[in-house]
């Protein structure tokens, strides 16, 4: 085989960040699956009741998806009783996301999960790693416009 084929996977930093990304994925999924959310609920959850937002676009920007993920997702939340969805004031055309008592009940159960996790990576680097690391991840994203349309 010829060195300019050469394509060794597990030396790449992608798929090196790909496996760390889905590690500790798997490890919030597998907690927040016995309080009935998903990540990109949980994430929307966060996005409505932490951060403030609630126009559906501002929520998509916020968790990093597409617009037509997020009302797909939004829709199936205000089944389940999480949040609801009300025509905007003054202009019926825009919509105003809320959470809900049980969606806001969701978020004060399922943030130890997402503190346990987060403190289970940051436990595995030495002081200062964890500043060093954001700062890098920071970079590596710095300048992308790329939509992540699968969540």
């Amino acid at each position: 085989m010829s060195v300019d084929r050469l394509y060794r996977l597990h030396a790449s930093l992608g798929y090196q960040l790909s496996l760390t990304s889905r590690m500790q994925e798997k490890r919030l999924d597998e907690k927040l699956k016995t309080l009935g959310l998903t990540r990109l609920s949980w994430c929307i959850l966060l996005a409505v009741e932490n951060e403030g937002l609630f126009r559906p676009s501002d929520i998509a920007d916020f968790v990093g998806t597409d617009r037509t993920a997020t009302s797909r997702i939004l829709r199936g939340m205000e089944a389940d009783g999480l949040i609801r969805r009300e025509s905007g004031l003054g202009d019926r055309r825009t919509t105003h996301v809320a959470a809900t008592a049980l969606g806001r009940e969701k978020v004060t159960d399922a943030t130890p999960y997402a503190r346990e996790n987060s403190a289970w990576m940051a436990s595995k680097l030495a002081d200062g790693e964890e500043a060093v690391l954001r700062r890098l991840l920071d970079k590596l994203r710095s300048g992308e416009v790329i939509s992540l349309d699968r969540f």
